[in-house]
């Protein structure tokens, strides 16, 4: 089992900001900026691309409007999308403010979050979703 199917499973407490019956949306708890949302499929897969085909149809629909509130949210030109997936061996998508490419660098230092700052950050995001 992975950590994110632990998360998805409340055994590790995390701050959600959606949730679907195939999806589950929360902050990242070492964002590379503040506002850092992971996507996961509640299937347990490792890679994005091995996930079954509704789920890769239907994950950019449920990213959507938290992309949509993450730009409301915070002074960024938009939200950018990326797929990693070296971290953790389950598939996910990292949705990131953005205001030029070297804000999605995953290769540079990531702040570590407070609790406090992580509450803020969710429950403005989760006050802007449609």
């Amino acid at each position: 089992m992975t950590i994110f199917s632990k998360i998805i499973a409340g055994q590790i407490p995390c701050y959600k900001v959606a949730e679907n019956e195939k999806f589950f949306a929360f902050l990242d708890i070492e964002p590379i900026v503040k506002g850092h949302v992971l996507i996961v499929p509640k299937l347990e897969t490792d890679k994005i691309f091995d996930v079954p085909d509704e789920y890769l149809a239907e994950i950019l629909l449920f990213a959507k409007p938290i992309a949509h509130a993450i730009e409301k949210v915070f002074d960024c030109n938009r939200c950018g999308i990326t797929v990693m997936g070296l971290e953790v061996p389950h598939a996910h998508l990292h949705l990131v403010p953005i205001n030029s490419a070297g804000d999605l660098n995953f290769t540079k230092h990531k702040s570590k979050a407070t609790a406090e700052e992580l509450k803020i950050v969710q429950e403005k995001i989760m006050q802007h979703l449609s």
